[in-house]
């Protein structure tokens, strides 16, 4: 049998940054509802790709992670702490964020940092070295803005100072500063994406976006007229700025589908229904021809992921309630039955 060359096209998620366009920015948020069910592989290619077009991550919609885990206290320590100022004196004395905040402290940082800067960018190391002294302070600064987020304040440092040295590498002239930032806010909004997504923040947004719009729906019947954000956020049980944030999204998504919508040739697809990836629904003819070769059972398992009978694609936890897998599972039967077709 001939090896089949088959071409599924740009996945949601790749369209979604792709109309942000290069210096850009995409919503955290929704960016995970997109790359929910997604393999580590393709979640770490989007990271990429945003590193890549300089994207930056807006955490905005990102709902804050609650009360939770075993880090929870120190997680509302740190937040607490910031809010009036973390000083090293507010920390145990063998703390290990303490101890960091004295080192910075006790840093040298000396030097104009546009013309080290310019410097750097000729390979001139020394130089390098002081701007990463320069910017520790401001890698703290920005640090303690996501304080509250998730992500431990050290981590947030850590993945910041990364970030710094990646701006260091690869300046290339213009306003240093703007450029020093994007890398470090880019590197800790990865980190607390990444813990968004650990959390299964992307799965409850994607939830929150569908209830929202049937309880909209609904509304819409009972009173005859457009609901209120404050009618809706009552019958969903959230305040209205949860609300709002939610509707946003659902707006967003809404452009972002009618501006890659198929020309009036191809069949159109149901694009307004965001959260559902639209992607999928493009793969089901190419598919149904080839599951034949399939096992009965990944053959349902396929059926069911890309809606093949008619019905909306099933996200990986609704196919496993019906299969009796898990996510995880329903993941990984999926990617070895595409690579099963992809073979032929």
């Amino acid at each position: 049998m001939n090896e089949l060359e088959i071409s599924f096209g740009e996945s949601p998620w790749e369209r979604y940054i792709a109309a942000a366009g290069r210096g850009g920015a995409v919503s955290a948020g929704r960016l995970l509802t997109l790359l929910e069910g997604e393999s580590e592989e393709a979640v770490e290619d989007a990271f990429a790709t945003l590193e890549e077009q300089e994207i930056a991550l807006d955490l905005e919609e990102l709902p804050k992670l609650g009360a939770g885990g075993p880090a929870a206290l120190r997680l509302r320590q740190e937040y607490q702490l910031a809010k009036k100022g973390l000083t090293p004196r507010d920390l145990e004395e063998n703390d290990p964020l303490r101890l960091y905040l004295e080192e910075v402290a006790g840093t040298p940082a000396q030097g104009d940092e546009a013309l080290l800067a310019l410097q750097a960018a000729q390979g001139d190391e020394g130089a390098m070295g002081k701007l990463a002294n320069l910017g520790l302070s401001r890698v703290l600064e920005l640090s303690l803005e996501l304080t509250g987020r998730g992500v431990l304040l050290l981590d947030l440092i850590q993945e910041g100072s990364l970030g710094l040295w990646q701006a260091i590498k690869s300046y290339r002239g213009g306003d240093y500063a703007a450029h020093r930032d994007r890398w470090i806010r880019l590197c800790q909004a990865k980190a607390v994406t990444l813990q968004a997504r650990s959390r299964g923040i992307g799965e409850k947004m994607r939830s929150a976006m569908e209830d929202y719009r049937a309880v909209d729906e609904r509304l819409l019947t009972e009173l005859g007229r457009n609901p209120t954000p404050e009618e809706i956020a009552e019958a969903l049980h959230m305040d209205v700025e949860e609300a709002l944030c939610v509707k946003k999204m659902l707006d967003d998504a809404s452009i972002l589908a009618r501006v890659k919508a198929p020309k009036p040739e191809e069949p159109e697809e149901e694009a307004d229904q965001a959260v559902e990836d639209t992607a999928q629904f493009k793969m089901r003819q190419r598919i149904l021809d080839l599951l034949a070769g399939l096992s009965r059972e990944d053959a349902k398992l396929l059926t069911l992921r890309f809606g093949l009978e008619g019905g909306r694609p099933l996200t990986p936890a609704e196919a496993g309630a019906r299969l009796g897998l898990t996510p995880a599972e329903v993941t990984a039967r999926e990617s070895a039955a595409l690579a099963k077709l992809r073979k032929g």
